[in-house]
């Protein structure tokens, strides 16, 4: 696989700080550690400049506080907007917006520079006290698709605070111990994060309906997220063996949740495999879709309230689904396994490999009954996912 890496004439203990992207290029674990660092800051509520043509200070509502708006206000030239997804947007101002647009701007007042007024305004689930004065800004930054993906990458409400910085904003944020990341990084993050997976541990682990299953984990070399992979007798040895890509689910996989059917999917994919005598299951760190654990809980709550799980997830802000499938190639394709059968009822999962160059021979059906309390998620996949339940 190719890998990002310094030239060839870089000292091999170059440091971070004397890497000029002019001069040379950043290797790809240095990119990928700037943007989780940044990620991780804004998840606690401090603020961090995003670099390019037009530089922008961020602060995620969800999380700002006193702290945080006083060093946000200290980098920035201009009043602030907040960023929100067009739902969202459409929600805090009381009228339907342009959706074809990836992020919206709405003007602040002091009343709006609140930290519970923020995030009023970035969660539905919580108590609302949107404030009558907010209304969209003439225009939204162009940075402003990287300001809400990185506030995505930190598994955090994707509405953000956003205001130009000041011309010397870099040395400030230096001396005021502030993260800055350039855009491109973070936009390209994704996709630089899965191409760079690797092996990291794999262990023998029989499991109930597959005794012959081992383990592999593979993580990223920025050391963030792992991703599984559990593999049945002997997969790489079949010409095309049973493939399940499972996105990872606390309530359902481990709780036993009756609201969806992922349990018995896991479940029920494994014993299959072991029936087959070879499988591979990939078991992916992106809960919910790609929105994470406690958004998944905020999008239960909404679905409470009415939504379904596909109208749940925009009232976040989220798209309906956030995954990225690049990883399950690259697994794929360091266990060297590069045609399968995959077990699936999306069809979107079928499409993503075979863009990303995995040979699906076959899907196969993986569809389980209703319990009483999942009829209508059932039903919500096949009809707004286009899941094909047959």
């Amino acid at each position: 696989m190719n890998r990002m890496k310094l030239r060839d004439d870089a000292p091999a203990d170059v440091a971070a700080t004397q890497i000029e992207p002019t001069v040379l290029p950043e290797p790809a674990v240095l990119r990928l550690r700037s943007v989780h660092r940044a990620a991780a800051e804004l998840k606690r509520g401090t603020p961090v400049l995003l670099r390019g043509e037009s530089p922008l200070v961020l602060l995620p509502a969800e999380t700002a506080g006193a702290r945080g708006l006083r060093e946000f206000a200290a980098l920035a030239a201009a009043a602030p907007v907040l960023l929100l997804a067009p739902a969202r947007a459409a929600a805090v101002l009381h009228r339907p917006v342009v959706p074809a647009v990836p992020a919206l701007a709405l003007r602040t007042s002091p009343a709006l520079l609140d930290p519970a007024a923020l995030r009023s305004m970035a969660d539905p689930t919580a108590e609302q006290m949107l404030p009558e004065e907010a209304t969209l800004a003439g225009e939204c930054p162009d940075a402003a698709p990287a300001a809400l993906a990185l506030t995505k990458l930190a598994r955090l409400l994707p509405a953000v605070l956003a205001a130009p910085a000041r011309p010397d904003a870099a040395a400030l944020a230096q001396a005021m111990h502030l993260l800055s990341v350039p855009a491109l990084d973070v936009l390209a993050y994704p996709a630089t994060m899965a191409a760079d997976l690797a092996r990291v541990a794999e262990a023998r682990v029989p499991l109930d309906g597959a005794p012959d299953a081992r383990v592999v984990a593979f993580r990223a070399p920025d050391s963030g997220i792992e991703h599984l992979a559990i593999l049945v007798g002997r997969p790489t040895e079949a010409a095309a063996p049973l493939a399940r890509i499972h996105s990872e689910c606390f309530t359902g996989d481990l709780l036993g949740s009756l609201r969806c059917d992922c349990g018995a999917q896991l479940r029920g994919a494994i014993r299959r495999m072991g029936e087959e005598g070879a499988g591979v299951l990939l078991y992916l760190a992106q809960e919910g879709r790609g929105i994470g654990l406690v958004n998944k809980l905020r999008a239960y709550a909404m679905q409470d309230r009415g939504l379904d799980t596909f109208d749940a997830n925009r009232a976040l802000g989220w798209g309906v689904d956030e995954r990225n499938f690049l990883v399950a190639a690259t697994m794929l394709s360091e266990l060297g396994i590069h045609s399968v059968r995959l077990l699936t009822n999306n069809p979107d999962k079928v499409t993503a490999l075979a863009a990303c160059g995995v040979d699906v021979v076959r899907r196969e059906s993986h569809a389980f009954a209703p319990n009483g309390v999942n009829d209508h998620y059932l039903a919500t996949k096949a009809e707004r996912f286009g899941h094909l339940l047959g």
